[in-house]
């Protein structure tokens, strides 16, 4: 049991200033607390059959799977509709009208009516309407080169190389995963109170994981289709070292600008279980022994973490480095009578390793100790309609006190500069996408999304301060309605310091990618591999316990990959 002194006021949570960074933000790493590990957790404590219970597929792969998932208390089914996609139709793209297979989340254990109902619908995705029995709607395309090098192999009766396996990493990859109300879906708050919900999407990451299955039983059967005489099925630990990719774009990035008060929620307690393990007291040669062989694990993955992007080859070098510095530091470590010796390892990492290597770093520091973190994922949701009230008798100058406390970064953003408003947020006509416009280069900046927080906290700034500071709040948005939603989140930042992202977002040099990474960290994503500066992507659930597995062996430091083992 690890012994920590909560009342050692040195070590502090770090600043927002330190955290709410888009390039440290732009470097974090799944945690214990990332939602994919979380769910994983509840499924196997509390031992959830996942089976497919329905397998109707031509030789063509075109057809109808059921999956379904078991609770104690609910049962959820994934259905499937398998396409044989003209290759000149496959795209990632949201644009795109036809994949290799589309899915929907069923409440319960749909009927054949139901089935009809949705092969009306989800084939479609965004032209179709679901129901309020569904709760996300998703589609997934091939990684073509490697599905078709595994059906290959399957079908003459031998096993693909762990190696190739290992290169991309997933044999499909989801396009979207929509839910919480979207084309028809039951809106979150109506199972918000599901224990098995309680944490952020883990509905949708429940219908990811049965993508996963999905994946490979399809590769098996067209395999079996092309050679019924010699193909067999993929090998356990294989399958294993398959996730499932996703390509995401900038939809994703609005989400943590528009829920604030979730947002902080996230970060306050990843900030929370990095304090707690650096005021841990002392550490035994056994938890060196553990970190070192997490450590090895890590540095085994990024050999098969491989990117195009100028930027991110840069920061995977980097991060190669300095695990290589790490290793070397710790090896000195457990000889050491030290006090918090976690807590010195992470100041040292500060001042010796590029951020991606701190926010590594500190990956592998909670992974340690799940009895003082884990208890923090019930956490991270919110109730956001607690906090959407303005309190209008709050006096101009008490709003003034808590700009100047929460908004310097803001303040300090000169906004008469071209290069400080060169972007602006808006969403495409033919889809209702979140795009980024340059401003000063394309027509529509007059259909702006007030996604330009530092600037309208300036603007905000100057004309409360043209007022008397004895004035009301809600006298002053009679005058100035247009700071409405300023004043919102700035009285909500008062009790939530980690709900503002402290980069100007309309900046030219301002990187969507960071945006997307830093919540794909918190799904549990690994593999960041950006495509522009405006989409990535990603594998979830690589490694991943299969299901049998959840209930009869369940490993939760999956994540981290195994050494590569030929087979």
């Amino acid at each position: 049991m690890a012994i920590v002194n909560p009342d050692n006021a040195s070590i502090t949570l770090r600043p927002p200033s330190t955290v709410m960074k888009l390039a440290r933000m732009g470097s974090m790493h799944q945690t214990r607390l990332s939602f994919m590990r979380v769910l994983l957790r509840r499924l196997a404590a509390e031992q959830w059959p996942i089976e497919r219970t329905r397998w109707q597929m031509d030789k063509t792969g075109v057809g109808v799977g059921v999956y379904t998932a078991t609770g104690p208390d609910r049962t959820y089914s994934l259905v499937v509709f398998s396409n044989d996609l003209d290759p000149a139709k496959r795209s990632d793209r949201v644009i795109a009208e036809e994949w290799d297979a589309t899915f929907t989340l069923v409440d319960g254990v749909p009927d054949q009516a139901d089935i009809d109902r949705l092969q009306q619908n989800v084939p479609k995705q965004e032209a179709g309407r679901i129901s309020d029995r569904e709760l996300s709607l998703s589609r997934a395309n091939r990684s073509v080169r490697l599905f078709n090098y595994v059906r290959a192999e399957l079908a003459k009766g031998a096993q693909p190389q762990a190696a190739e396996l290992d290169k991309v990493g997933y044999l499909m990859r989801t396009t979207a995963v929509y839910g919480s109300g979207k084309f028809g879906a039951l809106d979150r708050r109506f199972i918000a109170d599901r224990e098995e919900f309680s944490s952020p999407f883990q509905c949708e990451l429940l219908a990811v994981y049965m993508i996963r299955m999905f994946s490979v039983d399809i590769v098996e059967h067209l395999a079996r289709s092309d050679a019924p005489d010699t193909a067999v099925a993929l090998d356990k630990n294989l399958r294993r070292s398959l996730g499932i990719g996703n390509s995401t774009g900038l939809g994703m990035a609005p989400f943590i600008v528009n829920h604030p008060v979730l947002f902080n929620q996230w970060m306050l307690s990843r900030e929370e279980a990095l304090l707690r393990v650096r005021r841990v007291a002392a550490a035994d040669a056994g938890k060196f022994d553990q970190f070192t062989s997490l450590l090895a694990r890590q540095r085994s993955g990024l050999t098969y973490w491989l990117s195009e992007h100028p930027l991110q080859k840069e920061k995977i070098a980097a991060l190669t480095k300095d695990l290589t510095s790490l290793a070397e530091k710790v090896q000195h470590l457990d000889s050491l009578d030290q006090v918090n010796p976690w807590n010195g390892l992470y100041l040292w990492a500060e001042d010796h390793l590029s951020l991606e290597g701190q926010e590594c770093l500190v990956t592998l520091l909670i992974e340690m100790y799940p009895e003082l973190v884990d208890e923090l994922a019930v956490n991270m949701s919110a109730d956001e309609d607690r906090y959407f009230k303005i309190n209008g008798q709050m006096k101009i100058d008490e709003l003034l006190e808590l700009i100047n406390t929460h908004y310097q970064f803001a303040l300090d953003t000169d906004f008469t500069q071209r290069s400080a408003n060169a972007r602006y947020w808006y969403a495409s006509e033919e889809k209702l996408e979140p795009r980024l416009g340059e401003r000063f280069e394309e027509p529509g900046a007059e259909r702006e999304h007030p996604l330009a927080i530092s600037r309208d906290v300036a603007s905000a700034y100057s004309d409360l301060r043209e007022r008397d500071g004895t004035d009301s709040i809600a006298m002053f948005l009679l005058k100035y309605p247009q700071h409405r939603h300023i004043v919102r989140r700035v009285q909500q930042a008062a009790d939530h310091p980690y709900s503002e992202i402290e980069n100007n977002l309309i900046a030219d040099d301002m990187l969507p990618i960071d945006l997307l990474r830093c919540k794909l960290s918190y799904f549990g994503a690994i593999k960041f591999d950006p495509r522009s500066d405006r989409w990535v992507r990603i594998n979830m659930f690589q490694h991943a316990p299969l299901p049998n597995e959840l209930i009869e062996q369940y490993d939760d430091t999956w994540v981290y990959p195994p050494v590569p083992v030929n087979v």
